[in-house]
């Protein structure tokens, strides 16, 4: 079987082509360190990135949804926290009042007591970004309205939030409720209505009315400790969820990584074994392509 000399010089170009190829395919991995620039390189591979990429995505939203709602908590936490001091103030001021006092320290301790009022009533009000923690889900109005009378002293103090409450998705299976519950969102404007009463019996100097008011105060006392502590557990909770989502975070990124990036020594070698091959096969190919039918007659 005779061969052309066309053909021979046509398998020669091919090959030699082909090496190029190879050889600029493996410098472009070395420059960028990616072994997948197009859905056609490994189209199984392809698959499984977009398909973590997927999940990377929806977990990264949990991710923001956990530190949203541990923000939330936290103000939360804060505001209960400083009601809980005004809680502690006003039982030592009604513990005072039920003794041997002169009017003059009665009308101080109430006069402690009303600052003590409209500080509680701003905490109960408290925002964080724009939303009033202690609303339930009516978070758009402040929840706490005060009824002020001559003087603009608080009278009353009203709840208008409602018994919703905010929800935040943590998993695909798992929500959270980083805010107070509707119980104790209810019972501040309680304290706060108890703080009034306790007001007005020691600027009356009225030993009989505080000791009503005492065990009121402790019930609201009570509130707050055991909202405090549900809030401890609640940013326990995201805050091992935030570890769990770290960790599956970091578990994809491997798998991406796994899938598009190149061993970088072994493509060096690779390169380096192509670019050997092709001045082998450009050196082997020119002395192929020189002969003639006249060299073999010779």
């Amino acid at each position: 079987m005779r061969i052309s000399t066309s053909s021979t010089a046509d398998g020669v170009l091919s090959q030699l082509q082909r090496l190029v190829s190879r050889q600029a395919e493996l410098q472009r991995q070395v420059a960028t360190g990616q072994r997948i620039q197009q859905p056609g390189d490994d189209p199984a591979a392809v698959g499984r990135v977009i398909a973590a990429r997927m999940e990377r995505g929806s977990l990264a939203q949990f991710a923001r949804n956990a530190s949203a709602a541990l923000e939330y908590s936290k103000t939360s936490y804060a505001g209960l926290e400083q009601l809980k001091k005004v809680s502690d103030r006003a039982g030592e001021l009604a513990v005072l009042g039920e003794g041997s006092l002169d009017p003059d320290a009665m009308r101080a301790y109430a006069a402690e007591v009303n600052q003590l009022l409209e500080q509680a009533l701003s905490l109960g009000n408290t925002r964080f970004r724009n939303d009033h923690v202690f609303a339930g889900s009516a978070v758009g109005a402040p929840p706490f309205e005060a009824a002020r009378g001559s003087g603009g002293r608080i009278e009353s103090v009203a709840y208008l939030g409602d018994l919703g409450r905010l929800t935040v998705p943590l998993s695909e299976n798992a929500t959270l409720q980083p805010t107070p519950e509707p119980a104790t969102n209810a019972g501040l404007a309680e304290f706060m209505n108890q703080l009034v009463a306790l007001r007005d019996a020691l600027g009356a100097g009225d030993p009989a009315a505080i000791r009503v008011v005492r065990p009121r105060l402790d019930a609201s006392e009570n509130l707050l400790v055991g909202a405090l502590s549900e809030h401890g557990a609640v940013q326990l909770r995201i805050e091992v969820a935030q570890a769990q989502q770290k960790a599956r975070l970091s578990e994809l990124d491997r798998q991406i990584s796994a899938e598009t990036d190149v061993d970088l020594p072994e493509v060096i070698v690779r390169l380096n074994q192509t670019s050997q091959a092709y001045e082998a096969a450009l050196s082997s190919s020119a002395n192929i392509l020189r002969l003639s039918l006249l060299d073999y007659l010779r």
